[in-house]
């Protein structure tokens, strides 16, 4: 087993250091820079063309009344907890109180 797992992993290695040097070495060799300052006019003329959208405006009021929204959500949230949390905290107080009046 040690075996197959130590040549799983051998060539598994080999594998990524046959796929990652050629294109270190492809990336090592600089391009001609007729090519590259071409290459880098096209995708400035495609950039230009491809502008993207301005993000949505956000109005102020919108944002407070949105903020305002949520952290009544939020207490109305933590209140129904609240709540939950003392039935659960009265109510196993009262079974052991019974349980005790039982002698048990």
């Amino acid at each position: 087993m040690a075996k197959v797992r130590g040549l799983l992993l051998a060539g598994l290695l080999g594998v990524l250091l046959t796929g990652a040097l050629p294109a270190a070495a492809s990336a090592a060799t600089p391009a001609p820079a007729a090519v590259t300052v071409a290459a880098e006019t096209a995708i400035t003329q495609v950039n230009a063309v491809r502008q993207a959208p301005p993000g949505p405006v956000l109005d102020p009021t919108q944002t407070d009344k949105a903020n305002a929204d949520k952290t009544k959500k939020n207490l109305i949230a933590g209140g129904a907890a609240v709540v939950l949390l003392a039935i659960v905290f009265f109510g196993r107080r009262h079974r052991i109180k019974r349980r005790k009046a039982q002698g048990g």
